[in-house]
């Protein structure tokens, strides 16, 4: 093919790129909403090969010069584009994220308390009469339960039908579970709040009576030190889920001088954002449990681990992003 079939070709392709890189660099927030990012690296990938076409069959300086700022300013917008949104993830996690906690501390609180009150009743009742269990659980479940905790099995916090799993493979299964339990949680809001209230009970009950029934020995020596871990991130995650379902429910029940619709499409934006940082402690949870709450370290070390870990949770929702007015 010689350079004016080749040009004729793909004279328009190159046009439009240059076009879309033209308003990417000159309008980079309404790109955002009007062009598809999406179509950038297809696009690009086609020019790079154009380029090394042209250089291989040797076209005139003038075509190469011309692919060759193309295929730059393409590069330098990729590029752009993924730090951008790396950037956008830290000062939502940075910021945003403990802000909007701290901005709404009643919805968090009552969370919590709704989290933590039955979990510590259930508990304590549980410890002092193990065979309270059974009413919270079956009995498939409570040997089910005894067996992931027994210290003779291979890996502990497994059940018996994933004990040859891989980590990886239960970092995949950790991530569904604890996902489940949050989005639950938080989408239980939009029963007027009622869902999310049930969810913070129930969760609070079971996880509550499981913890009382397997401090008993022999479990409690392998029990605390597997669940210790992880423990800040995916607890702390379950109530802020919780909390954001509570901020949708009072939205539909004091919708104010909007309908209950617009109340709840105005409250939606910031209970997402509860609910997106919630993911990801519990992202994070799942990869502690999955590689380090089952391996085979000291207690000692893994408690020390879960007292940093509360530690670094509680400072950073009461610390990060705080501005000069203390927000």
């Amino acid at each position: 093919m010689n350079q004016s079939q080749f040009e004729q070709n793909h004279q328009e392709q190159w046009s439009r790129f240059q076009a879309l890189l033209g308003f990417l660099e000159n309008k980079p927030d309404r790109a955002k909403k009007d062009v598809s990012i999406a179509d950038l690296p297809v696009h690009y990938r086609q020019l790079c090969n154009h380029y090394s076409l042209a250089q291989a069959r040797h076209y005139s300086p003038a075509l190469v010069d011309r692919l060759h700022e193309l295929v730059l300013r393409g590069h330098r917008q990729l590029y752009k584009k993924k730090t951008a949104l790396i950037w956008n993830v830290l000062a939502f996690m940075g910021r945003d994220f403990p802000q909007t906690v701290r901005r709404h501390y009643r919805a968090f609180w009552l969370a919590f308390v709704l989290f933590y009150g039955p979990a510590a009743a259930i508990g304590i009742a549980t410890y002092r009469n193990p065979a309270l269990i059974y009413s919270i659980a079956d009995e498939r479940q409570v040997v089910q339960m005894e067996t992931m905790y027994d210290p003779d099995n291979r890996k502990i916090g497994r059940a018996a039908e994933r004990d040859s799993e891989t980590d990886l493979a239960m970092f995949g299964y950790y991530i569904l579970n604890n996902i489940s339990i949050g989005f639950r949680t938080f989408a239980g809001g939009i029963i007027f709040g009622l869902g999310s209230i049930f969810f913070l009970v129930f969760n609070g009950v079971m996880i509550g009576g499981v913890a009382g029934h397997l401090s008993h020995p022999p479990f409690n020596s392998t029990f605390w030190p597997f669940v210790s871990g992880h423990g800040a991130f995916e607890l702390t995650a379950i109530v802020i889920s919780g909390a954001a379902g509570l901020l949708l429910g009072y939205s539909l029940i004091r919708p104010g001088r909007y309908k209950r619709a617009d109340a709840l499409r105005l409250q939606a934006p910031t209970a997402l954002k509860l609910v997106m940082g919630a993911a990801a402690l519990l992202l994070f949870a799942a990869f502690i449990e999955a590689f380090w709450s089952s391996s085979p370290l000291p207690p000692a070390i893994k408690y020390g681990m879960a007292a940093c870990n509360w530690t670094l949770v509680t400072l950073y929702l009461v610390f990060a992003g705080r501005t000069g007015n203390g927000s």
